[in-house]
């Protein structure tokens, strides 16, 4: 059975010397390429490392990392920005493959100070950050051969995607990404976000461009965006309202998207994680959006 490891994050100067203990004790494994020494963390980091061919490395990864398949069956280190240096340097890394987004600060201090390799992926939602991705990966990895190959394959297929969904600016759809509607009220996306990015990567105009990163906004601001469709990662719990709670929220009510009923869900990492799949991620998009015929 899968289990989380240690996820309560230690803390202050106690913290620093109970985790170099571990660190000194953790079974560490040699690295190389015949021997699982890597750990993952960030969901497009470990997409990256698997399309590379080198998933057999794999020794453990976070909770974001979904895909592929397979990887559920390797250690759970925990949520990336909530990670422990007991959970993490317990599973005895060679090397650390991170997302920019893991933390806490302090935990990743104590993990950097333990002396095990660690290699900070750039994260940057555009097709040119996809492939500095893969090249970071890749040079880490020591397959810069195969990441050069994965990059021309990864750039070919975004480009097709892309001149794809490209359209007229008068014909592309506002949408609205929502990230949550708990407590009642709309968080979303504005600009120099994920969603944000792909959102005109398939075609449409984010509804929202008054802000940065992603807010929590008012009823008269969902109203004024006016979106045409509704964007949402395919989750439940409070998070994740259902369609006719969506639509019949007094801020949505009022919408082109409510009126249509336009409401589009993705799998998170396909749609955020700006990975190997994410012209997947962009023809998805445009289809909901435009139809089968863009």
């Amino acid at each position: 059975m899968r289990r989380h490891l240690f996820h309560r994050p230690l803390r202050g100067f106690a913290s620093l010397l109970v985790a170099a203990s571990l660190a000194l004790s953790a079974p560490f494994v040699l690295a190389g390429p015949d021997r699982a020494d890597v750990l993952s963390i960030g969901g497009a980091v470990t997409e990256i490392v698997a399309a590379l061919g080198q998933s057999d490395r794999l020794l453990a990864r976070d909770t974001t990392s979904t895909w592929p398949p397979e990887v559920a069956r390797l250690p759970d280190v925990g949520y990336m920005r909530a990670l422990s240096p007991e959970g993490v340097l317990s599973v005895g890394p060679g090397l650390i493959l991170s997302d920019p987004g893991a933390g806490p600060p302090e935990a990743l201090e104590v993990i950097r100070a333990a002396g095990v390799d660690f290699v900070e992926v750039p994260d940057t939602p555009t097709a040119e950050g996809i492939l500095h991705k893969i090249e970071v990966i890749g040079a880490a990895l020591d397959v810069p051969e195969r990441a050069a190959e994965l990059s021309r394959e990864v750039k070919t297929a975004l480009d097709r995607a892309m001149a794809d969904a490209a359209r007229p600016e008068a014909g592309r759809k506002r949408v609205l990404f929502v990230l949550s509607t708990q407590g009642g009220r709309i968080n979303a996306s504005g600009t120099g976000t994920a969603a944000d990015a792909l959102i005109r990567m398939a075609g449409g105009v984010n509804a929202v461009s008054g802000f940065e990163g992603y807010r929590q906004i008012g009823d008269e601001a969902v109203g004024l965006a006016a979106p045409d469709v509704i964007l949402m990662m395919d989750r439940g719990g409070d998070h994740g309202a259902g369609d006719d709670e969506l639509l019949a929220m007094p801020a949505v009510s009022v919408t082109p998207a409510a009126e249509s009923r336009s409401v589009v869900r993705m799998d998170a990492l396909l749609m955020l994680g700006f990975g190997p799949r994410t012209a997947e991620a962009v023809q998805r998009l445009n289809r909901a959006l435009y139809g089968e015929d863009g």
